[in-house]
């Protein structure tokens, strides 16, 4: 699906959520607003005017909330304005500074912020230090990691710090009640397992629950093994052997696309002999599925949802003939 298609159908209603987002405050909301976190406490004393966003993420959520930043974090892929497809309609006119790579403290204080959000942004002691100079700057709460933070708690947290708390927790119930709606549409999703997988570079791996990703499936009713959760590997992520992918064979995998083609999936030897693979149980999620995916905003999951959801429906119909369109369209679809 191309951007300009992707673009066409979200405009209408992204831009229907802009105006609902920026007609006014539904309550004042007061302040200060105090906010721990990993490297300490931060006091936002009155509601900013001017925000730099450098959490990979967290532009999505506040462009939702009818605020533009004046500075934004690129994370990946092509995107001149730091955005993606989902955000566009909503970032209009406009032309925030877009920060890519490491952070520029010099570039971010250019920007005269009154508030800096890094929530999910990685940064290191030293670095907040010097932010917490220029703005109050909220970084991840300590107890979820640099990037664990859930995507609930980070769009409420970010709503509060800007004064837009009301709005976040209607936008927030209303998606959390369309999630509660398709996983009490199909009971049968309750209990089954389920991966989000990758493979990067000829090495496979899985996202942990501790990710939106794996997060979202949980949200639906699928499980994540615990062999997943407890290996060794990163915060949010864990690889193996390509020489042993049993831990992938489950009632549901979901390859997060390293290539839209399926290429990097596909040159892995072992996964033809999968349960998953031979019963039609996977699915492809392409660059612009992986994004939303990854993002993890008010306005990227319901794109993420109106895609993936028919998805898995295919795929676990208990009928091996029915046909998941993202593995037929990647090459990963099984062989008669």
């Amino acid at each position: 699906m191309s951007l300009a298609v992707v673009f066409s159908v979200l405009r209408p209603l992204l831009l229907a959520l802009a105006v609902l987002a920026s007609a006014g405050l539904a309550a004042a909301q007061e302040f200060p607003q105090t906010f721990p976190h990993v490297y300490g406490e931060t006091v936002v004393p009155e509601r900013p005017q001017r925000v730099v966003s450098i959490g990979y993420v967290g532009h999505d959520n506040l462009l939702a909330l009818g605020i533009v930043p004046v500075g934004l974090r690129h994370w990946y892929g092509d995107t001149p304005r730091g955005v993606w497809p989902w955000a566009e309609a909503v970032l209009g006119d406009a032309n925030p500074v877009v920060l890519r790579g490491e952070v520029s403290l010099e570039q971010v204080a250019a920007l005269s912020p009154d508030l800096i959000l890094a929530i999910s942004s990685g940064i290191t002691a030293e670095e907040y230090a010097v932010l917490s100079q220029i703005a109050p700057t909220i970084a991840s709460e300590a107890h979820y990691g640099s990037f664990g933070t859930p995507w609930q708690v980070q769009i409420l947290t970010t709503a509060r710090a800007v004064g837009r708390l009301t709005q976040a927790e209607e936008q927030l119930a209303a998606l959390e009640a369309r999630i509660a709606d398709i996983r009490a549409a199909h009971p049968d999703w309750q209990g089954m397992t389920a991966v989000a997988a990758y493979a990067w570079a000829g090495v496979p791996g899985a996202f942990r629950s501790s990710d939106s990703r794996t997060g979202l499936l949980n949200a639906l009713g699928f499980v994540t093994p615990a062999a997943i959760d407890s290996a060794s590997g990163a915060e949010f992520y864990t690889s193996f052997s390509p020489e042993d992918l049993s831990v992938l064979d489950t009632d549901l995998l979901v390859w997060i696309g390293d290539q839209d083609d399926g290429s990097g999936i596909r040159s892995l030897a072992l996964r033809q002999g999968l349960r998953a693979h031979q019963e039609g149980r996977e699915i492809h999620a392409d660059g612009m599925l992986a994004g939303a995916l990854g993002h993890a905003t008010l306005l990227s999951l319901p794109y993420a949802l109106d895609r993936l959801i028919p998805e898995i429906e295919a795929a676990v119909d208990g009928d091996p003939a029915t046909p998941v369109p993202s593995a037929v369209a990647a090459g990963l679809a099984p062989r008669d």
